[in-house]
């Protein structure tokens, strides 16, 4: 092992606490020699050293464990792994060590770049779901005091609780989808047909007046003005229901193809933002315009109203 170079010290014959497997197989996938990665590693936190300094006995520790362990001592100050007590509170920094173990660490995140499901802190599979913090953890993750008082259920049954979450919500918008897709196509036909009538009233109001065209053209003009109000009103509020319900089926649209499309991703890309899209599916409210016939409707109808009584004006002007 290298220690600090610490004259009249022989190095402890205390071996390393083993590398732990997750970390030791991460090492092992850049071939570096298990001898050398005990070298570089820690004897306290079993991690490669951080800022490494040596103590009296020739141990070496990072910076930070040594610190924390002689926490609270004003005198004896044991080595944590040999049990070797010092007088006094003194370590060297170990400038080579920490060089070397820079080195292995670097060679370590070359070789586990690219698997994928593994625990960025434990090298360990990523198995369990925790739902408070929405994320994935392995096996260590769910034994450590961050996790323990958390709902933890494994990966399988995290997934098919969301995906049966996203399928409601996509039955349910298919439904609004289809429900507004036959609102517009009803919605036109009733326009449609209201425009026609405005068009008959039209004629039948043109007709009427020809006898009395003299001495009613103010009248027939206002009436007029007025059928053609009501004209462009109806076109007016058929172009925004449209306008309208577009948006609102664009909308369900685009959420529908994000939803069936994150339902198809593989499970961890499907679990990593899966509350952000239901929450976002939960907040879509469809809300149908008021359709045109709804208050045009008996505004036509009073118009017609006074048609009729100019027929019955008329007839009686003639004389029939």
């Amino acid at each position: 092992r290298l220690w600090g170079w610490v004259p009249g010290c022989p190095p402890g014959p205390a071996p390393l606490s083993p590398v732990p497997a997750g970390r030791r197989e991460a090492m092992a996938a850049v071939l570096l020699p298990s001898s050398l990665q005990d070298e570089a590693t820690c004897s306290v936190c079993l991690e490669l050293f951080k800022d490494p300094v040596s103590i009296e006995c020739g141990h070496n520790f990072c910076r930070g464990c040594i610190a924390k362990s002689w926490q609270g001592l004003e005198a004896d100050f044991p080595c944590p792994q040999c049990r070797e007590v010092a007088q006094q509170r003194s370590f060297r920094p170990n400038r080579p060590l920490a060089n070397m173990a820079e080195i292995i660490g670097q060679l370590v995140l070359r070789g586990t770049a690219e698997p994928q499901g593994l625990c960025p802190r434990h090298r360990e599979a990523l198995k369990l779901y925790c739902k408070d913090d929405q994320t994935t953890i392995c096996v260590v993750c769910d034994r450590s005091r961050e996790h323990r008082p958390h709902a933890v259920v494994p990966l399988d049954e995290a997934s098919e609780e969301y995906k049966e979450k996203i399928q409601g919500r996509l039955d349910f918008l298919r439904k609004e989808r289809q429900e507004l897709l036959e609102f517009k196509v009803n919605d036109d036909q009733r326009t449609q047909e209201l425009l026609k009538t405005i068009e008959l009233e039209r004629q039948k109001l043109l007709g009427e007046f020809e006898g009395l065209r003299q001495f009613l053209h103010e009248q027939e003009q206002l009436l007029l003005g007025q059928l053609e109000k009501m004209e462009k009103n109806v076109a007016r509020r058929q172009n925004e229901n449209i306008t309208d319900l577009s948006r609102g089926i664009s909308l369900l649209n685009k959420l529908v193809a994000e939803l069936e499309e994150k339902v198809q991703q593989p499970t961890l890309q499907f679990l990593k933002d899966v509350m952000s899209i239901i929450s976002r599916s939960d907040e879509v409210k469809c809300q149908k315009p008021v359709p045109v016939c709804t208050d045009m409707k008996m505004q036509i109808c009073n118009f017609s109203l006074k048609t009729v009584v100019l027929e019955k004006v008329l007839r009686k002007f003639r004389g029939d």
